[in-house]
């Protein structure tokens, strides 16, 4: 039996895939539930990757109101770095949408396209991450955290407290992992 080459679809997955056979219990609105939430996903790695190629480029998108510009806008403002990963350990990193450090003064935002509402615990572990990676305690630096969603930007100022306590999750959680992995072995 000679198969047909598919290797253009390697490492593709379809939406009705056998790995991910939950579909077969789909009932006809559950499916287009499930389609345009696939198809929202889609869309917002295709924005955020705009969103950085324009930040990187300086291209400034025209004032509105609208998610997309307000979050471009204001990284490119206040000359952010977009797409950064923080790493801690193989068990702990991330990648911010758009970060910068400057005079003691962390920022992140995080672009949100779906309809589903943002919280602030995602970037509060960034702010942890960082805080791991370049050796800086919470208590000596002040941070800014922004979610930018629904045509507006939602702005938090952590306590540091509030950041030494997910610090301290990781480093206990990372040990926890790294001494179940080395019983595995």
């Amino acid at each position: 039996m000679n198969f047909v080459d598919h290797s253009k679809l390697k490492d593709q997955h379809a939406f009705l895939s056998a790995s991910k056979y939950s579909w077969l219990n789909y009932d006809d609105h559950k499916l287009e539930e499930a389609y345009r939430s696939h198809v929202a996903k889609e869309r917002g790695t295709v924005l955020h990757a705009f969103a950085a190629d324009c930040i990187k480029l300086g291209q400034k998108l025209p004032r509105s109101q609208k998610t997309l510009n307000l979050y471009v806008n204001d990284a490119i403002g206040f000359k952010m770095t977009p797409e950064q990963i923080l790493f801690y350990s193989d068990n702990c990193f991330g990648t911010a949408d758009a970060i910068c450090f400057r005079n003691n003064f962390l920022r992140i935002h995080d672009l949100k396209t779906g309809i589903t509402p943002a919280k602030m615990e995602q970037l509060m572990i960034y702010a942890a991450l960082f805080c791991l990676e370049y050796d800086y305690k919470p208590h000596n630096i002040e941070t800014e955290l922004r979610i930018y969603q629904f045509d507006e930007a939602s702005i938090y100022q952590p306590h540091p407290d509030e950041i030494m306590d997910i610090i301290k999750k990781i480093i206990s959680f990372d040990k926890q992992i790294n001494r179940i992995k080395a019983e595995e072995v």
